[in-house]
């Protein structure tokens, strides 16, 4: 796994491992779930649903990687940063904006997709 000395060096890395369009859907997808165990959480007062948002989240994430794109998740190599930059790819997909964080980051070719 390649070594960085910021977030800002490990983002446009973030984001190749990330080039297909189905395993950022599916991160997203994980990521809601976080959002949905938290609130279950707190509506429920049972808080193993804290506990269990990670493990749903990484599930949809980690088949994503082996299944779609390919590679070996970011998550092994420096997972903190890796969980930062999925809440960062999550609000770029909701605002609208990944698009263009994408074409900042990625070749042509794979900013299109």
């Amino acid at each position: 796994m390649k070594e960085f000395n910021s977030f800002t060096q490990f983002w446009p890395f973030y984001l190749q491992q990330h080039a297909k369009p189905a395993t950022r859907g599916w991160h997203f997808v994980g990521t809601s779930f976080v959002f949905i165990c938290i609130i279950t959480a707190i509506g429920t007062m049972n808080y193993w649903y804290i506990a269990l948002a990670p493990v749903i989240a990484y599930s949809f994430a980690w088949i994503s990687h082996f299944f779609i794109e390919g590679n070996k998740p970011a998550t092994f190599g420096h997972p903190l940063w890796a969980l930062r930059a999925d809440f960062q790819m999550f609000g770029f997909m909701l605002s609208g904006k990944l698009g263009k964080e994408l074409g900042k980051h990625l070749p042509n070719d794979k900013a299109a997709s």
